[in-house]
């Protein structure tokens, strides 16, 4: 993660370090100097409460993340007109200006919250938290949120999400894994995007993509796909499918268990 860009301060935790603010000052009265470790504290402190906010709506909340161009919001588009009718889906958007990809979600038909992050290269829980008071978790099944197109930061701010999915477009380079480790071991599913151009390309191949993801210890699995084509979009469904039925049984387990009454003596 990038502590020198001032990406660490973000639209959304910036009244923490602010006069007044939690982190405006260390213990013994003295201004901060470093508050990088008391806004990640922060952030997780309020991931936390993202995502037990999600869990009781019973909402599936994933967090897509990728370098700028690799077709996320391509992909959501794809998902969305496959699934809109089975699911009640909204998006959260992260991008440094515009609401061009919120637009396109938008168009899709179903709601889209748009976050611009000014100067910081990823979202963070607390700008996740203003995003969701916009929308109607009742009413909702998926939740997608489309990071900052970058490979390092977003990796480092949980922002309350149930799964990350890292995109990795065939047009990158498949030694990526490799050299973004923090991001790529992070991810609890690999979809090789535009999976279409593979047959134009001779510089990337999948199997060794694949390696440098198993060397850095990570079992996720990996897909191809290619949402313009349509290609390998019944397996990335099917994993959608598998985790909100996984994230209800397991909803419905909890409600089924007995509840203890009483004093607790010791």
């Amino acid at each position: 993660m990038c502590d020198t860009c001032g990406c660490n301060i973000t639209p959304g935790n910036k009244h923490l370090n602010e006069a007044g603010g939690k982190l405006s000052h260390s213990a013994d009265g003295k201004a901060a100097v470093d508050v990088l470790h008391g806004l990640l504290g922060e952030n997780d402190r309020q991931a936390a409460h993202n995502r037990a906010h999600l869990e009781k709506h019973g909402v599936l909340a994933v967090n897509l993340m990728s370098s700028p161009g690799a077709g996320k919001t391509a992909l959501l588009e794809a998902t969305i007109a496959a699934l809109k009718d089975e699911l009640r889906i909204a998006v959260i958007e992260g991008d440094l200006e515009t609401e061009n990809d919120a637009e396109r979600i938008r168009a899709q038909g179903v709601p889209a919250i748009q976050i611009t992050t000014g100067s910081a290269c990823h979202l963070d829980a607390h700008m996740v938290h203003d995003a969701l008071h916009h929308l109607d978790l009742s009413q909702l099944d998926l939740l997608f949120i489309e990071n900052v197109g970058n490979l390092v930061c977003p990796a480092s701010f949980d922002l309350g999400q149930h799964r990350n999915v890292v995109l990795l477009s065939t047009t990158e380079g498949d030694d990526k894994p490799a050299k973004y480790p923090v991001m790529f071991r992070a991810a609890d599913l690999l979809l090789l995007t535009k999976s279409d151009l593979l047959a134009v390309l001779d510089d990337f191949e999948p199997a060794r993509a694949e390696q440098h993801l198993r060397q850095l210890a990570n079992a996720a699995p990996l897909l191809q796909l290619s949402a313009r084509k349509g290609q390998g979009l019944d397996a990335w469904l099917a994993w959608l499918r598998g985790e909100i039925a996984a994230r209800r049984a397991a909803r419905q387990k909890f409600r089924a268990a007995p509840k203890l009454s009483g004093v607790l003596r010791v």
